[in-house]
């Protein structure tokens, strides 16, 4: 294979996490956003003297197709998905898809423009492994090579799952990374003082990725990444579990989240697009779970339970 196609397609900002999973979807094999607003204020994150950038409402979606995928089979799916967003009262503005063929040794790097060094919370830095990006005094740097088809970390679900890991963890807690993906959360996790980690994902792939990712990061032995079916057979005592997942599965796991979590423990929870919130909230809150922090961004949701049985300092506590 010598050549890939590039699909491109221009879409309101708010639509961006459903055209992405929708490219994916149809065979794309990695997608890189372009957006505007990823240039507002980092002259004073980083110092660094930015092109002049036109704000736009829209984001640019790039996917990746092999050669021997037939576009207009893509294009097909594509638009009647686009179609059943907007019935569903998604707003996609003005829609523009274009594509062109890519050499191959062009992709294969072309993604990497877009993921730069990303100021995520007040200590942790989502930083490239492939730039020299030092920081600040007292700045986190999470090094990552997220591979074409994993999070840079920048989506709201991730920045969201780490804002809940700033404010829960306080050092020497024992976590668990379910559906670790990139190892961002794990990184990110020791980082914040956890004792150990223990991640893990159902794809073989992703427990790779991350397993490379936690190798490019100092100081990170404390992390033990496996293949993994959500929390089936795990026996492990935790403080913390995260899960950024999408909320039909997350549903299944809060069963176990309960039995493996120790009193006053917490359970992380992100990629609830808002309507599939109610459905994650009624299960946890059937569990035995109670609801301590709910942060939104845009679409998404990412919820912050508690097991406890003292309601002080919990929503409706």
């Amino acid at each position: 294979m010598n050549t890939w196609q590039e699909l491109t397609v221009r879409v309101n900002r708010e639509a961006e996490e459903a055209v992405s999973d929708l490219l994916i979807e149809t065979g794309s094999q990695g997608v890189a956003i372009a957006d505007t607003a990823d240039y507002l204020g980092k002259e004073n994150l980083f110092g660094e003297i930015v092109p002049d950038v036109v704000q736009s409402e829209q984001v640019a979606i790039t996917a990746y197709y092999p050669d021997t995928v037939d576009l207009a089979v893509v294009k097909e799916a594509l638009f009647a998905g686009l179609e059943a967003m907007r019935l569903r009262g998604l707003e996609l503005g003005e829609v523009m898809v274009s594509n062109q063929d890519l050499a191959e040794e062009d992709w294969a790097d072309n993604w990497k423009k877009y993921f730069e060094p990303a100021r995520i919370t007040h200590d942790l830095t989502i930083v490239p492994s492939w730039t020299d990006y030092e920081g600040s005094s007292g700045e986190k740097l999470i090094k990552l090579d997220p591979g074409m088809a994993f999070g840079t970390g920048t989506h709201p679900t991730t920045k969201m799952s780490l804002f809940a890991l700033e404010q829960v963890l306080r050092g020497g807690e024992t976590v668990i990374d379910v559906g670790t993906g990139s190892g961002v959360l794990s990184i990110a996790s020791s980082l914040l003082g956890a004792k150990e980690i223990f991640a893990y994902d159902l794809d073989d792939v992703a427990v790779r990725v991350a397993q490379e990712n936690i190798e490019l990061n100092s100081g990170m032995g404390n992390i033990q990444v496996t293949t993994g079916d959500l929390l089936k057979g795990v026996d492990i005592q935790a403080d913390v579990i995260v899960a950024n997942i999408l909320a039909d599965i997350l549903i299944h796991l809060t069963d176990d989240a309960y039995r493996l979590l120790k009193d006053d423990g917490y359970l992380i929870m992100s990629g609830i697009i808002s309507e599939k919130l109610d459905m994650v909230l009624e299960v946890a809150y059937s569990t035995g779970f109670f609801l301590e922090t709910h942060m939104i961004q845009g679409e998404w949701n990412a919820l912050v339970f508690k097991k406890t049985d003292d309601m002080s300092g919990v929503m409706g506590g």
